[in-house]
């Protein structure tokens, strides 16, 4: 059986490029679709390729091969042509990309280069010239990485802080269901998002293999909006983000939306609007059951209370 993480992506024996989705693949490989080869696209250079967003791939899915989508899109494993390894591209793109080159100068000297990864479109080679980065860190390594960044950020290097327009411009390419004000509190602690040389890049959490688990989704019962109070938030940053929370209902809450990763830290007092799940006898509280959702979120009442 293939070995795939989240973020990596797999290429179908048809040229079909998928993004990994999560970490579990019992019955075909967990993923998105992102690119499928067309004479008129504007995406690669020998073989063109287009781009398809995330609604445009699912309409795309259920007319050519309506058998591989459920929540996400199901590959076959005996249709996976190759697999691309974010952390196995980082050597070329060291030496070809200026921009990938002043990230990893910026975390060589204390992260193993075999711990970093770039996914998106670079990870195929089908970017342009308004790509951003998506740079990968792996496992527990992350913190530190966001750490140095951070570091760096106050320093004279290429890596600087995000604007308030592009702040702007994220809020509504995401729009979360809080206001700007409570989104831009709660991004600029998580520290994960920043500019190098002009182009907006975000620090990406991947599990290390030894932390990789099967997780998969629950029966939806209902929404909910509850008050709790998080007890752990390790992978809080991971896909789906989780918070364990003291609740007498909820074991925890999960984010599939990348807006609430790192949303509220251990010891906080969370708000959390969103789907109820039942796993067995475990209730959760999920948000991002859709791309863009509506009447779903978590604020941090903590950090709130304290801006």
């Amino acid at each position: 059986m293939l070995r795939t993480r989240l973020r990596d992506f797999v290429i179908t024996d048809d040229d079909w490029i998928f993004a990994v989705a999560d970490y579990s693949h019992e019955e075909g490989i967990r993923s998105v679709l992102r690119y499928v080869p067309d004479q008129k696209g504007t995406r690669g250079t020998d073989k063109k390729f287009r781009k398809l967003e995330f609604d445009d791939a699912f309409i795309f899915m259920k007319q050519t091969r309506p058998e591989w989508v459920k929540d996400v899109h199901i590959v076959p494993y005996d249709r996976v042509k190759q697999v691309l390894a974010p952390n196995e591209k980082i050597p070329a793109l060291t030496r070809e990309n200026k921009k990938v080159r002043e990230i990893v100068k910026a975390l060589e000297k204390d992260i193993p280069l075999d711990k970093m990864g770039v996914t998106g479109s670079l990870l195929p080679g089908l970017q342009n010239e308004t790509s951003d980065i998506d740079f990968i860190i792996y496992g527990k390594s992350w913190f530190r990485a966001r750490d140095i960044i951070a570091q760096a950020k106050k320093g004279n290097t290429a890596l600087t802080e995000i604007s308030n327009e592009m702040w702007q411009d994220i809020y509504k390419k995401r729009r979360p269901e809080i206001s700007f004000d409570e989104f831009l509190i709660h991004e600029l602690r998580k520290g994960n998002r920043g500019m190098v040389d002009g182009t907006y890049f975000d620090l990406l959490y991947v599990r290390d293999w030894e932390d990789i688990t099967p997780f998969k989704r629950g029966v939806d019962i209902g929404h909910a909006t509850i008050e709790a109070t998080v007890t752990n938030a390790d992978f809080s940053f991971d896909s789906p983000a989780i918070f364990k929370v003291d609740h007498p209902e909820i074991s925890c809450v999960l984010s599939y939306t990348h807006t609430y990763a790192g949303q509220a830290l251990a010891g906080e007092r969370i708000e959390a609007s969103g789907m109820v799940e039942t796993v067995g006898d475990i209730k959760r509280l999920v948000v991002g059951t859709k791309r863009e959702p509506k009447g779903e979120w978590i604020r941090s009442l903590t950090l709130l209370e304290k801006s």
